[in-house]
């Protein structure tokens, strides 16, 4: 999501493994057949801060196998604090993919830049806004005169923390936004009352519980919680790419997306404990957290993933109206110029899953 620079993490070495594909036209994206004993394609994947709970599904993706499964080899890395963000650096071509939020497929487009999403992973922010106790912060309303810790200014959570407030009837000048990332980061604003709130997600959560500084004073981590404060859907985590090269890699997107639809299905019919199983240690156990407390942060919010990797009906519609509201001139533009559902499609079709979302089309 944020600004950040790239360390690439390679996760994933090269595979001599090939896996038939189906084949490939112009007019319907699934992948293309591949010959005999050669190599599977490589792809390269940033994501927005991966050991991140509302990201897992990348690097559970590459732990379960599904991506060389489905005829791909993904190399994963994560975006740091202090530079290039995963988005940025897909769109400059530095990466093919980015898992990152939705809403960058606007903010792109708006400036001419076609970038869009082609499977979607949660129908929710998975955010948190977090607030001392003493604040005195249950609503929108509530931030008048506080200060929010955000990711970074500019970012998904800053813009977030803006369209709550706005929707709450505050002026950008009755409240104010500082930057301070996540984590270790973020716990330190909260603890030292440079923030009165930080907008932050799990495992983050769960540390400012534990350690009592914080308590969950708006609830954007579940569909309820989104609806709730956001008017709808939010559709957050998903994968973006170049239109461009969408266009000319349809095989490498089908087997991505193959792969992300079938990790989607595997976390809606396994529980938190067994996901967390799956994922790295450092991930789900480190000074922060306990592995304990993740699995049950998980169990808790876990309902923001969607099952079946659909953009959900509503969702980009919500997303407009945050940017709309935001001063975004959106104008330009149309709900379905900003995704696809067709990879995902094929790929329901191809591992035999019955979709339960209900999926947006060109009214959003």
């Amino acid at each position: 999501m944020k600004k950040h620079s790239i360390v690439a993490v390679a996760l994933a070495a090269a595979a001599a493994v090939s896996l038939g594909l189906t084949g490939c036209s112009s007019a319907t994206p699934s992948g293309s057949s591949s010959t005999a004993n050669a190599p599977l394609p490589t792809v390269k994947l940033m994501v927005g801060g991966i050991d991140k709970q509302i990201y897992l599904p990348y690097q559970l993706a590459q732990n379960l196998g599904f991506y060389k499964k489905y005829g791909v080899n993904v190399e994963l890395s994560t975006e740091q604090n202090g530079g290039v963000g995963a988005e940025d650096a897909m769109a400059s071509g530095q990466v093919d993919f980015a898992g990152a939020w939705y809403i960058h497929t606007i903010d792109f487009q708006v400036k001419g830049k076609k970038v869009i999403d082609v499977v979607q992973l949660s129908g929710a922010p998975g955010e948190r806004i977090m607030c001392n106790p003493k604040a005195g912060v249950s609503s929108g309303a509530d931030l008048k005169g506080k200060t929010v810790g955000v990711t970074d200014l500019g970012s998904g959570t800053d813009e977030l923390t803006q369209f709550i407030a706005s929707k709450a009837g505050l002026k950008k000048t009755d409240y104010k936004t500082i930057a301070v990332g996540a984590g270790a980061t973020a716990i330190a604003a909260i603890q030292r009352g440079s923030a009165d709130c930080v907008m932050t997600t799990q495992p983050t959560v769960g540390a400012l519980e534990n350690q009592k500084l914080a308590t969950s004073a708006i609830d954007l981590a579940t569909t309820d919680g989104a609806n709730a404060a956001l008017g709808g859907a939010f559709p957050a985590a998903g994968l973006l790419a170049q239109a461009s090269w969408v266009s000319s890699h349809k095989s490498e997107v089908q087997s991505v997306v193959t792969a992300l639809t079938a990790t989607m299905n595997w976390i809606s019919t396994h529980s938190a404990q067994d996901i967390a199983d799956k994922l790295p240690q450092s991930f789900v156990e480190n000074a922060t957290i306990s592995k304990a407390d993740y699995v049950k942060a998980l169990a808790a919010d876990k309902g923001q993933f969607l099952p079946d990797g659909l953009m959900p009906a509503g969702g980009p519609k919500t997303v407009f109206a945050m940017q709309n509201t935001l001063g975004v001139d959106t104008s330009s533009i149309s709900y379905a110029d900003t995704f696809t559902n067709a990879y995902v499609e094929v790929a329901l079709k191809k591992l035999g899953i019955t979709p339960t979302t209900t999926p947006a089309g060109a009214a959003g």
